[in-house]
């Protein structure tokens, strides 16, 4: 039977060490230690960036989320699921990211694949002649964004067009090549592998020359770049109307659940009909709900929390450097420690796991051949001491290293 060839692919995968480990965490997976199978482990593996995943107000907010609530919506908004409290969370993340409104989806995958597919084929609607649209929408994606951008540009089916990753001489070659009709620039913010920035500035400039909107999936940026937290738009000075589109995640510095889309009032009213994810799809847990409006609160009212974040980036990714370690271009708490060999990636995340240590060896295919790394990543949670024990750990690995290689 066919469905026997899947399962030798999974056996074959596994049997080529290009299987992923699939660890079983006992506990929280968000604070500095992990238990895996008994073993408590140093985690630098975790996006809970400000630590808010454990953070006792955002519990006491998912608490009273459920006593007032239950567990679940039960259905999906359109029905009778548009609970209030996914109402005020989505005019509350409009009103931090200074959008008119915000869309809520059950995943930042959910957002990205349901916004893109709306947006590039809209839904049959014949009383409505406006979508017969004499130029369809081509998507002009940098060849690093994120899988869900990836998915969405499939589901889609409009004609997508790659340029080279942060490369805008060669965004510019795409946009002379294609004067007319429809298109949408779609780059991460950041690039969830390397740590490195969209050169969103100049983006929108060529942009708004070639009359192309603009998305931005900011997934590891928002609540983590910029003065206030805005994401990388506000690092780079921009304002939110620069921004057609802007894609986040609540999951990662907010330390909850779902993820969202902000844009003009407008086109949020058409992705609330339109985005087949967000109409087919219950919304996420209301105690998520509430436990997210919580950490925007306390986002904005405690900076510091950020800034314990940055100290932590800077001084590991410092130490990496002068370690003699090539950290790629990274200029976030994703700090990325190039190995290249997969063989040997594989053998310092083990090493590094039998020495206490969780830092996950990324390879392919999620990178090129070739360019595999430790993908490392920072929490304000950590402590300086819990960082040199990761900086002695490698800086041993890497004598054994040298002197196995003469």
């Amino acid at each position: 039977m066919f469905l026997d060839d899947f399962a030798e692919f999974a056996a074959s995968a596994k049997r080529a060490r290009v299987y992923p480990a699939i660890r079983e965490i006992s506990g929280p997976s968000s604070d500095p230690f992990v238990n895996i199978n008994g073993q408590q482990l140093l985690s630098f593996s975790s996006n809970n960036y400000l630590g808010l995943a454990q953070n006792n107000e955002l519990k006491a907010a998912a608490k009273r989320g459920i006593d007032e609530y239950g567990v679940g919506p039960a259905s999906a908004r359109l029905m009778s699921g548009n609970l209030d409290v996914y109402e005020r969370l989505e005019k509350r993340t409009a009103e931090f990211l200074g959008y008119e409104d915000a869309i809520v989806f059950s995943s930042g995958y959910m957002a990205n694949v349901g916004t893109i597919s709306a947006l590039v084929a809209p839904p049959y609607a014949g009383m409505f002649p406006f979508f017969e649209r004499s130029h369809p929408v081509s998507i002009i994606s940098d060849e690093l964004n994120h899988a869900s951008i990836i998915d969405g540009c499939r589901l889609s089916k409009g004609a997508k067009l790659i340029f080279r990753h942060n490369d805008c001489d060669d965004l510019l070659r795409v946009l002379k090549e294609n004067p007319h009709g429809n298109k949408l620039i779609i780059v991460d913010g950041v690039y969830s592998m390397d740590g490195d920035l969209a050169p969103l500035g100049k983006i929108i400039e060529l942009a708004r020359e070639y009359d192309a909107a603009v998305m931005v999936d900011d997934a590891h940026g928002t609540g983590v770049l910029g003065e206030e937290g805005k994401g990388t738009f506000e690092h780079f000075g921009l304002e939110p109307h620069d921004v057609d589109i802007l894609m986040g995640t609540y999951v990662k510095a907010f330390g909850s659940v779902g993820g969202f889309v902000c844009a003009r009032a407008g086109l949020i009213d058409y992705l609330k009909v339109s985005a087949r994810s967000y109409v087919f799809s219950v919304c996420v847990p209301p105690s998520c709900a509430e436990a997210t409006i919580k950490a925007i609160d306390l986002i904005e009212a405690n900076p510091e929390i950020r800034a314990e974040l940055w100290n932590n980036t800077y001084y590991l990714r410092s130490k990496l450097q002068e370690l003699g370690f090539n950290t790629l271009q990274s200029e976030t708490p994703i700090v990325p420690l190039l190995v290249g060999d997969e063989e040997e990636g594989i053998r310092l995340e083990s090493e590094l796991c039998r020495q206490g240590i969780l830092a996950p060896c990324i390879r392919w295919p999620a990178v090129e051949k070739g360019k595999s790394r430790l993908r490392l990543s920072l929490m304000a949670t950590h402590t300086e001491v819990q960082i040199d024990c990761l900086l002695g750990a490698l800086k041993g690995l890497m004598k054994v290293e040298k002197s196995s290689t003469g």
